[in-house]
């Protein structure tokens, strides 16, 4: 859990995925398509942290699969379904300026 704590505190926007995952992708390009420029850590592909964190991640949001878990200034916002929703009542453009994701 640490490690995730400190990835998401070290960038703006911090996207937790997995490389196979649509939803994943997804998320990630829309906040591309915002302007944003996320990390994404893609689980998966980390062979020595990736299936820990994403147990912590899951443990964190309280469902499986963990992902995509999205940080936005070092805080959890949660997975697709909740991203979408800030987005779609335009609550994430002030989320990613406070966070400083989004200069315009």
């Amino acid at each position: 859990m640490d490690r995730v704590t400190k990835l998401a505190s070290q960038r703006a926007v911090v996207i937790f995925s997995a490389s196979s995952c649509c939803m994943c992708h997804t998320v990630t390009r829309l906040f591309r398509e915002l302007g944003v420029n996320p990390t994404v850590v893609e689980l998966d592909e980390d062979p020595s942290w990736g299936k820990e964190m994403e147990k912590a991640l899951a443990r964190l949001l309280g469902r499986s699969p963990a992902v995509p878990a999205v940080f936005i200034g070092g805080r959890l916002v949660g997975s697709t379904d909740k991203v979408m929703s800030l987005h779609l009542s335009g609550n994430l453009d002030t989320m990613l300026r406070n966070a400083g994701a989004l200069w315009v």
